[in-house]
Order: structure tokens, then C-alpha cells, then sequence
């Protein structure tokens, strides 16, 4: 007797494990009806005993009815949440950096709101920019030479915003704008990518100014859980939309006709949990598997992105007319001026002079009265004589406090040449405001930062002391900008730290009104170059050249292996088959940590045409670490070996 077929389902299961990153078969009972792909299920794992989440992939039939295995338990919602090309990119993403599609899914699809789903009626009517909105949106596209042709044929480019306001809205605010309304026009999805929720409220300013509320999805960290579920569930229907929020919105499930990222150098950008994916790099593997058009827009050029356009993989798009800040750098006499004087007598006249007319914006690096406090004999750093923690003041004549453990020092004592007088080590932003607010007697001081948010200062005499990224929008645009701490901020210890700093000046120059002054002071050298001339992408080419012999990103992928010394090792022997370059492993060398066993971390270096073949063996690697786990006895303990692909900025 033949045997009776059978329906079953291939389900991806919602599971941090990694041996778990595989569709498993279960049979569906006939009980259940159709069942949609892409719905939420309860199905059993019998290596656990218990009943966990997954989505169903595929749908097929078997003859081999004789075949044990274990039924899907239920159909949780019928709403198709995990849409197959939603699945393909989380898929791919994963894939190229050796983690599990189950991690990337946590970070797009919401849990589910049981009333937010019922109210759902998945049928939105499309909505068309009125003539008013395409005419304005296309005087901001026809700005740029060559972008127009991007949008409609779906190319790829980096485009360089023009540095200017638009009434209330910012150059590059109102160049993604008119671009998605471009694209529903034309009866084409959006995906517009921010770094914050500064950003995104800026942004969503611009877009409702040329559209609709209904036209817009807006995918923040901020929303309560119904309203992120609600608008993921705009972001499944048919009718074209415009998605706008943080790196989650990247991985949204629209048919996009265009991804769109402002500020890519930005960190936040950089996805913090597994698998550690660059919203940069998502929307490179979603453009190449959707064919839709995409656009980096930035008032700087990143290497990762200059690597592209060196390649011909993305188009250079600027402005038909280059509007470019005036940037004052400092002479060489105010270069040899003791440090002290933090703010040259240039600099100082400009912004006094400007301080009556309207805004001035001063940048700081770092928030606070003083930050950091060190002896004044000596310049040792003050610790604390209880953690060893840097001391700092909160305000003027303040007792200096602990950062670590927030202990009061009334009587320290320099533990190098037993002085007990303490100087500043650097002002924060209050500091300088109280500098400042005593040097421009009359004038209003204002302090944005992280502790005191100002999204927006009228046009009136002012000082605004901001730091970097927290400066507010000036009505008409700041009369004078004055760059402070810049050789400080030049000397961390990081890789990328000269694109950083011309990335964070270059963006508060863009706030200067239309001729204002931008005095960058203490800073010389090619990054100064680069930002008074304004040729980001010269600056950008410059470093790849310096970093290609060495080998490090953007001019090749690097891969952080972490865990025991043992299973560092096995992952290490199992790169040997591909064919490395004999330096492309650094290390391992001990982790500082209390962990029993010690562990150990190395950093492997390779070229793009390897990174297949590299992420896989590395993923092979922590799968069969996982495993191992499981069966001996070290089930509680720590991971035994974790991979992260892409390190932006390596470090042993």
C-alpha cells in the first residue's frame, strides 16, 4: 500500500541558539486549514521539551508519511508577518556576517498587539503628493546633477547635501524628502534611514511638508508597542509608503523603489546586538536583491562609501551649483599660541561681532563643567584614592568628584610630586558657557548637550556652547561658528577618529547662515584642508590609500574572533582551507577579565572576494562550539566562542 502524503511546513525558529539557525520540518495537522507562509506559529522542540515561536518559510508535501515528526502546535496570528523577501534579506544579512536570521528578524518584526492586528484592515488606499508637493520636491532633486536619473532608473549614489536651509528645513532633510515624493508619485515605497531621533524628527518635519500623515511609516525607538506594531503593519500593505526611522528601518518589509541613509558615518548606525550589522551594509545587500535605487547622502564622504565610488559601484551626484560654508582656519601665529587660550583673539572678534546680529554657535567636545581634572604641578590626571577613578568638578568651586564612584576628594594629594592643587585638564560645555557668558557681557548663553537638549534658538543675539551632534537649528542659520577642541578631539586613540571629527565639523558648519564665518581653530593638516575646501571625498581617497597596506577597513573586512584559547584555535585551524595570507591573523592574545576559563581574542583580515567562504567557516565554527556545549557539561557557562564580522575599527 502506497504511502499517504502529507502536508508539512519548514519553520525558522525564534532561537538565539546558533545550531538552531535552520528551517526544521513539522507536519501540519488538518485541523489547522491553510496555512499562509510567513505567519507567526507555536511549534514543539523536542530537544527542550517545550513550545516556541517560529515563522513558516515554506510550505510543502511529502510522501513519506511514515517519517517522525512533530506537529505544529498552532497558528498564532494569520497575519503574513515574515514576507519572503523579508526572509531572503535577513537571510542574506546573517549569512555574510556569520549570525542567525532569527536575530536579525527580533530586530524588525514587533511582538504582536493583539487589537492593533484586529483593527488592521491591510487595504490603505494610495496616496498621490499633490501637484503643489512633486513641483517643490522636484526644485530640490533638479538641485543635483544627475539624481533625477538615479531615482528613475533605480541606480545607486553618493550625493553630497548642499549645505543650506530650506526655510525651517535642512538641506538634506529636504533632499530625502523630495526624493521619496519622487518615488510615490511614481507609485514606489521608500526606506529613509536616520541616525537618531534628532534626525528622525527633523526629517519628519520635511516629509510633512510635501505629504500626507497616511503616506508615512515611522519605524522609532520612542513609539509605544502598539505604535511600532502599527506601523509595521503599514509597511506589509500593498499601497506604496514612505518608511522614515532609525538602522531597525532599514530591514523594512515594503517593496522599496529607493533606500535612502543620511549621515552612514554616523556609529549609531552601527547595530549594537547579534549579528552587528551596519545599516550601511543592509541597504547594500537590499539594494542588490531588490534592484530599487539608493542613495548615501551625507555633508561628508566616508571611506566605506568612497571605496564604492572608486569601484564605479555607486555615482558621485553633488549640487549643479556648490554652495560651500566659509571656513576660517587658524594662522600660523594663533597655532603657536600657548593651549590655554583655547579661543584666539580671530575667532573671538567674529563671534562678538556676530553675537549682535544674531546665534552664534560655539562646538565643545564634551559635556559638563570640567570633564577631567589633573595636578597642577605636575599635569598627572587626579584619581580617586578609592577606585583610582578620574575626578572632575561639576561647577566652579565644586569639591572634585569621582566619575566611578562618585566619592567626594576634599583633600587630594597628587600621588606624583605630592601637590594639592588641581587645574582643568579640559572645560565641557558648561565651563565654556560660563567662560563665554562673563567674555559677552548682555548676550543670552545657551547649553545643548546631552543633559540640556535645545532643538531649536530663534534669531537673536545668543551664544549656543553645544557639543558635537547636539547642536539646535537657528532660525535663518547661525551667524558665526566657532570649532573649539579640535586637537583634543584629533587625539583619540581611534582609527577613524579624522573622518569623525570632519564628519562632526562639517555638519555644524552646515548650520551657518549663507556666508557666516566657520572658524576652526588650533587644527591644521589635511582634515583642516578638507574642511575649508570642502572636498570630502580627496580627504576620504587619501586615507584608503593610507590604510590599504596595512590592511585595515574599509580596504578590507576584518573579523573579531573572541572566546576560550581552545575554541579560538579550532576556529582559527578551520580558516587554514581557504587560503589566507599567512599576516592575516593578529593575535590572540589575552582578554583583561576575571572569566574562568582565561579567554583570548585574535582579529582576522580579509579581502571581499573571501568573505563568503570566510563567514561561513567562522559560523561553522561557533555552531560546533555551541553544540559541543550542549552535550558536556559546561551548559550554563559562558559562550565558548563568539564571531563579529566587520570591525570598523580593530583593536587588539
Amino acid at each position: 500500500m502506497e504511502n499517504e502524503s502529507r502536508r508539512i511546513a519548514r519553520v525558522l525558529l525564534d532561537s538565539p541558539l546558533p545550531q538552531l539557525d535552520r528551517l526544521f520540518d513539522y507536519a501540519l495537522p488538518p485541523e489547522l486549514g491553510d496555512v499562509p507562509l510567513g505567519v507567526r506559529v507555536k511549534v514543539p522542540l523536542r530537544s527542550a521539551g517545550r513550545v516556541v515561536d517560529g515563522y513558516v518559510v515554506e510550505i510543502d508535501s511529502e510522501d513519506d508519511a511514515d517519517r517522525p515528526l512533530s506537529e505544529v502546535d498552532g497558528v498564532v496570528s494569520d497575519v503574513c508577518v515574515l514576507p519572503e523577501r523579508l526572509h531572503r534579506l535577513a537571510r542574506r544579512v546573517a549569512d555574510r556576517a556569520a549570525g542567525s536570521a532569527s536575530d536579525v528578524l527580533r530586530l524588525v518584526i514587533p511582538k504582536r498587539q493583539v487589537r492593533v492586528e484586529k483593527a488592521w484592515t491591510a487595504d490603505s488606499a494610495p496616496v498621490e503628493p499633490s501637484p503643489a508637493a512633486q513641483m517643490k520636491a522636484r526644485e530640490v532633486v533638479d538641485a543635483y546633477e544627475g539624481l533625477e536619473a538615479v531615482l528613475a532608473e533605480h541606480g545607486r549614489a553618493a550625493v553630497e547635501a548642499i549645505p543650506l536651509l530650506h526655510g525651517d528645513v535642512q538641506g538634506w532633510a529636504a533632499l530625502l524628502a523630495a526624493s521619496a515624493t519622487r518615488m510615490l508619485a511614481a507609485g514606489e515605497s521608500t526606506v529613509l534611514v536616520v541616525p537618531d531621533h534628532r534626525d528622525l524628527d527633523r526629517l519628519l518635519a520635511a516629509l510633512e511638508e510635501l505629504l500626507p500623515a497616511e503616506a508615512i511609516a515611522r519605524f522609532d525607538s520612542r513609539q509605544t508597542n502598539p505604535e511600532r506594531y502599527r506601523s509595521f503593519l503599514r509597511s506589509l500593505e500593498d499601497a506604496p509608503c514612505i518608511v522614515v526611522g532609525n538602522r531597525s528601518a532599514v530591514y523594512a518589509p515594503v517593496r522599496a523603489g529607493l533606500v535612502a541613509i543620511w549621515d552612514d558615518g554616523d556609529p549609531l548606525l552601527g547595530e549594537q546586538l547579534a549579528p552587528y550589522v551596519n545599516a550601511r551594509d543592509v541597504a547594500l545587500l537590499r539594494q542588490e536583491q531588490e534592484g530599487s535605487a539608493l542613495l548615501y547622502v551625507g555633508h561628508t564622504r566616508t571611506t566605506d562609501v568612497e571605496r564604492l565610488v572608486a569601484h564605479g559601484w555607486l555615482v558621485d551626484v553633488r549640487a549643479a551649483r556648490r554652495v560651500l560654508p566659509r571656513v576660517v582656519l587658524s594662522t600660523p601665529q594663533e597655532m603657536d599660541q600657548p593651549t590655554a587660550q583655547r579661543m584666539p583673539s580671530s575667532a573671538f572678534l567674529s563671534a562678538r561681532n556676530a553675537a549682535g546680529e544674531g546665534p552664534v554657535l560655539v562646538q565643545v567636545s564634551r559635556p559638563g563643567f570640567a570633564p577631567s581634572l589633573v595636578c597642577a604641578e605636575c599635569r598627572t590626571p587626579a584619581r580617586c584614592a578609592q577606585c583610582g577613578g578620574p575626578l572632575g568638578a561639576k561647577h566652579r568651586g565644586a569639591v572634585p568628584v569621582c566619575g566611578w564612584c562618585g566619592r567626594g576628594a576634599r583633600a587630594w594629594t597628587c600621588t606624583s610630586c605630592s601637590s594639592t592643587q588641581l587645574r582643568l585638564a579640559s572645560s565641557g560645555s558648561e565651563r565654556t558657557a560660563d567662560e563665554l557668558g562673563r567674555a559677552f557681557p548682555g548676550v543670552r548663553v545657551i547649553v545643548a548637550d546631552s543633559a540640556h537638549p535645545v532643538e531649536r534658538v530663534a534669531d537673536k543675539p545668543a551664544l549656543v556652547v553645544a557639543t558635537r551632534g547636539a547642536e539646535p537649528l537657528a532660525e535663518g542659520g547661525y551667524r558665526a561658528v566657532v570649532l573649539l577642541d579640535g586637537p583634543r578631539m584629533l587625539q583619540a586613540p581611534d582609527l577613524r577618529i579624522g573622518e569623525s571629527c570632519l564628519r562632526w565639523w562639517s555638519n555644524a558648519a552646515a548650520l551657518a547662515a549663507p556666508g557666516a564665518p566657520v572658524h576652526l581653530v588650533g587644527v591644521d593638516g589635511g582634515v583642516a584642508r578638507a574642511l575649508a575646501t570642502w572636498n570630502h571625498s580627496s580627504y576620504a581617497r587619501a586615507e584608503l590609500a593610507e590604510r590599504a597596506p596595512l590592511h585595515m577597513p574599509p580596504a578590507a573586512r576584518v573579523a573579531l574572533v573572541e572566546g576560550t584559547q581552545a575554541a579560538v584555535a579550532r576556529a582559527l585551524d578551520g580558516l587554514t582551507e581557504i587560503g589566507l595570507p599567512r599576516d592575516a591573523v593578529l593575535g590572540p592574545v589575552p582578554v583583561e577579565s576575571d572569566d574562568v576559563p582565561a579567554r583570548v581574542r585574535a582579529l582576522v583580515r580579509f579581502e571581499y572576494g573571501a568573505g563568503t567562504r570566510v563567514a561561513a567557516a567562522l559560523r561553522a565554527a561557533v555552531v560546533a562550539e555551541a553544540v559541543a556545549a550542549r552535550r558536556g557539561k559546561g551548559r550554563t557557562a559562558r559562550i565558548a566562542l563568539t564571531v563579529r564580522l566587520d570591525i570598523l575599527d580593530p583593536e587588539l
